[in-house]
């Protein structure tokens, strides 16, 4: 299995083995009654630019890592739902048909600033808790906007740059350092250098303690909301 997260390890060492789906943590709910609303993927669906517009690419039940495709979604009109996909660029949504998915939704939603250097969990726009990270370094910004959580990985190897844990983005790294070799997926994961924590250390992706993420990845479900602001 290919490796694309980006921005997460040094700039001398690519990203480390594949990964193993941690537990799926899917959003729904029959009324989908919380905040922000998501779409699992339950039959092969075709993203598009608009309702009923130009075809862009066919979307599978599961993600490249084997994770239940579950979309953010961010508007809704006639049998049609626009959503936060990985398979598009930053700041642009595709269209699927509300008939190919379930409906869920989730009340928490992850808020980043990169200023700051912190990342906070909300409940219902109630912050939950809150910790450093490292965020990308001078050049290699990490990328403001509206993502999703689309996987919960946990990483073969022992050594890998990723530590214990990530939790992979649809954003993705649009300043990659030439010849970098692991893609351009945004992420959240842990980081076996500590000291980096809370600096602008990163390839773009926001790095914390093994205890934050962890914390984080048993508590969001995929189709999550996340904001980074500058």
């Amino acid at each position: 299995m290919a490796v694309l997260l980006a921005g997460c390890g040094t700039k001398d060492r690519p990203p480390g083995p594949p990964f193993s789906p941690a537990d799926e943590g899917v959003a729904e709910a029959a009324a989908a009654t919380g905040r922000y609303l998501t779409a699992r993927v339950v039959a092969p669906t075709m993203l598009r630019a608009t309702p009923k517009g130009h075809r862009l690419l066919r979307l599978g039940r599961r993600t490249e890592f084997g994770s239940p495709r579950v979309l953010g979604v961010t508007g809704r009109r006639a049998g049609w739902l626009r959503v936060v996909a990985s398979e598009r660029p930053n700041g642009r949504d595709g269209w699927v048909a509300e008939r190919n998915v379930r409906l869920g939704s989730t009340d928490f939603s992850i808020h980043v600033d990169r200023s700051a250097r912190r990342l906070t969990l909300r409940r219902d726009g109630r912050r939950v808790r809150s910790f450093p990270v490292a965020v990308g370094r001078p050049g290699t910004e990490t990328p403001t906007g509206r993502f999703a959580v689309t996987d919960k990985l946990h990483p073969d190897a022992p050594n890998s740059p990723y530590g214990c844990c990530a939790i992979a983005l649809s954003g993705h790294q649009t300043k990659l350092v030439p010849g970098w070799p692991g893609g351009d997926r945004l992420a959240i994961h842990a980081t076996p250098q500590l000291e980096t924590v809370g600096r602008a250390a990163s390839l773009g992706c926001m790095r914390g303690r093994p205890r934050d993420v962890r914390r984080l990845m048993r508590t969001v479900p995929v189709g999550t909301p996340v904001f980074i602001r500058a």
